[in-house]
Formats: C-alpha cells, sequence, structure tokens
C-alpha cells in the first residue's frame, strides 16, 4: 500500500510540474567549454583567460557550467578536445590559443547549432569568430619606459612565433622607445613556443649577456622576468602583473582582462542575439591595463605614460600613426597616416629599430 500512495504523490507531482509554465521550470545550465594552451597556473595567458572564465562564472552563477583542458598542444589534440566539448553538449566553445584555428572552423561545421569563439585568429562563418586584444597598445606604452630607463640603449624581446599579433607587440614597443630615445635596438630571440619556460629563459640569459638591460616576452610563463630579477635588469611582465617573481625587476606589465567579454557573449547567445563579429578590444575597452608602475620609474615618466594611455583610450593617438619605416627603410606607412586594423593584421615586417631578422622561411 505504501509503495502505491508514493507512486501516486509521484504521479500527482509530474502532472503538477507539466503543467507549470516553462519558465517556473528549472532550467538546466548551459555548458560552456574552454581549451587552455599551457598550464593556468598562477600568471600568464592562461592564468588571464581563466580569470576570465572565473570572473564570468561569478556574473551568471548558476545559468552556466563552465569545464575546460588546459596544456592543449595546437594538433590534433585541440581538434579532439574542442570537438568532444561540442558533442557532449557544449554550447558554447572558447578555444583560446592561435594555433587552434583551422581545428575549430572544422569542428564548427560539424556543429552548427554550437558557437566557437576563436581567440586571436582572423577566420569566421555563421557560429564561429574570432575576438582579440590590441596588445600592441601595451606594448608602446611599455616601450616609452624602456625608452628612458635603458642605459645600454639595447633592449631584448623573446617571442613565441612570427605571426601579426607577435609583430605587432614588437614593432610596437620599438616605436614607443624610439619616440623617447632614437638610439635603441631591440634584438628579438624566438622560443618557438607559447609556453616553454627551459627555452624563455635561455633566450632571456642570451638576450640579457648581449647587452640588453630591458627585457620583455611574448610567451606564456614567468621566466623572462625571473631571468630579468635575477641578473639585476628590468622586464616588462606580458599578459598578467608578474610583480611577485620580479619585485625589482618588473616596472610594470601589459595585461589582459578577459571576463567581461566572456559574459556579454554569453549572455548574447543565451538570448540568441549573438552575431559572428570579430572584436578586438583595448585600453579603451578595459581589454588590455597596465599594471602598477615600478617605483623605480620617475614620476616625469610615468606621467608621459599616463597621458599617452588617456590618449590612447580616447581615441587621439594611435601607436601605428606614420611614418611607419621597415628594416629595409621601405616606408609602410606615411607620416600622420593611422594604420586601419586589414593592415595591422598582415604585419609581416619588422620597423626600423629591430636589428634581429625574422626567420628566412618568411
Amino acid at each position: 500500500m505504501r509503495h502505491r500512495r508514493q507512486f501516486i504523490l509521484s504521479a500527482a507531482a509530474l502532472a503538477v510540474a507539466a503543467s507549470l509554465p516553462l519558465s517556473a521550470a528549472a532550467e538546466a545550465p548551459a555548458k560552456i567549454g574552454f581549451v587552455y594552451v599551457s598550464p593556468i597556473g598562477d600568471a600568464g595567458w592562461t592564468y588571464q583567460h581563466d580569470e576570465g572564465r572565473k570572473e564570468m562564472e561569478a556574473a551568471l552563477g548558476n545559468k552556466i557550467e563552465t569545464r575546460y583542458v588546459e596544456s592543449v598542444a595546437e594538433g590534433a589534440d585541440a581538434e579532439r578536445v574542442i570537438r568532444e566539448f561540442a558533442a557532449s553538449g557544449s554550447k558554447i566553445v572558447f578555444a583560446t590559443s592561435f594555433g587552434y584555428m583551422n581545428y575549430v572552423e572544422r569542428v564548427a561545421r560539424q556543429f552548427p547549432n554550437v558557437t566557437f569563439l576563436h581567440a586571436t585568429g582572423y577566420k569566421s562563418a555563421k557560429n564561429f569568430a574570432p575576438y582579440n586584444a590590441r596588445f600592441y597598445e601595451g606594448r608602446y606604452l611599455n616601450g616609452v619606459i624602456a625608452g628612458k630607463m635603458t642605459k645600454s640603449k639595447v633592449l631584448g624581446y623573446v617571442g613565441a612565433f612570427p605571426i601579426p599579433e607577435v609583430l605587432q607587440g614588437i614593432n610596437a614597443f620599438t616605436m614607443g622607445a624610439r619616440s623617447v630615445n632614437p638610439d635603441i635596438e631591440v634584438r628579438v630571440i624566438w622560443a618557438n613556443s607559447w609556453y616553454d619556460p627551459g627555452k624563455e629563459r635561455e633566450a632571456a640569459m642570451t638576450l640579457i649577456s648581449q647587452g640588453a638591460d630591458v627585457v620583455t616576452h611574448h610567451t606564456d610563463s614567468t621566466a623572462t622576468v625571473q631571468a630579468a630579477e635575477e641578473r639585476g635588469v628590468y622586464a616588462f611582465g606580458y599578459h598578467s602583473d608578474m610583480s611577485k617573481y620580479g619585485p625589482k625587476a618588473q616596472l610594470t606589465a601589459t595585461t589582459h582582462h578577459w571576463g567581461e567579454f566572456y559574459t556579454r557573449t554569453v549572455n548574447e547567445v543565451l538570448a540568441g542575439t549573438w552575431k559572428p563579429e570579430s572584436v578586438w578590444g583595448g585600453i579603451k575597452d578595459g581589454m588590455i591595463k597596465l599594471a602598477p608602475m615600478n617605483p623605480a620609474v620617475p614620476e616625469d615618466v610615468q606621467a608621459m605614460v599616463r597621458d599617452l594611455e588617456g590618449r590612447i583610450r580616447d581615441g587621439s593617438f594611435h601607436p601605428f600613426t606614420g611614418p611607419v619605416v621597415d628594416q629595409a627603410g621601405t616606408e609602410r606607412l606615411a607620416a600622420g597616416a593611422v594604420m586601419d586594423d586589414a593592415t595591422l593584421g598582415r604585419m609581416d615586417y619588422f620597423v626600423q629599430g629591430v636589428s634581429s631578422r625574422l626567420p628566412s622561411s618568411r
């Protein structure tokens, strides 16, 4: 009798639930997947994306459920992870490295009802779009500080791969430095990896041994800042504030902030209003910020940088304002002209002031 009564009560409860409007029924949270190219750690590229994920979780609460896989190589493994997220019910997949682009494109065609966002790429489709930050804005400001702080007039830069976003940063850093110190020379060593602390450290140490008294990097680990701290030279962190790894060395850092973008994008997808538009946000959008400046930076230099930062924010100054001249002496942008986004996205050269050469395969 007791079992029959329980069944009747359960059936009644189901009937009541079925009669409720959809809005009254609890909806399952939307699944969202993140693919990370390096370990999360406590600083760096992936760390900043994961901080953005957490910020989004705090903002959206039980509307979403996030998952992530870290240290995913840019190859067949990336395609497998992206596909598994889509096949297991993810409504949105964020793939956070340049080398994931073609794999995202392939999987997006197979899952037309899933929305895919790809960091730093350039391809798009109906359910697939790129997003990026204007790293070069912070790099120009770092360059101005470097130009004022260097004594050797040699600056060092550890790069991952010679792709447009990295070249934009190197060139902006060089132009910023030479705007205040035209005798500056920038030397570049490629790690050929986004995340390889050993190679990054070796490259930074080599640059320092070549006379660089200020170094920076476009790689994911803190190795360059740590090397600078060890050798008693200055550095700029990247992606994150890395001052705890180089309290004396780090002058500031170009930091990236993704939380507002992730929150806004997910809200749009859930509301059905998202469109596959390329997003490229900078200082004015809050996606690029400078970390607090080291007290070693003189007050007049800090004031100069804050003024430039404000001008970038209000649109009255663009780091790639002509003349822009490459290493061969060819004018790439006329005096007074401002480089448009399409041209920036195709950047494949070093500007004057960079003494290193691009790999011959390019």
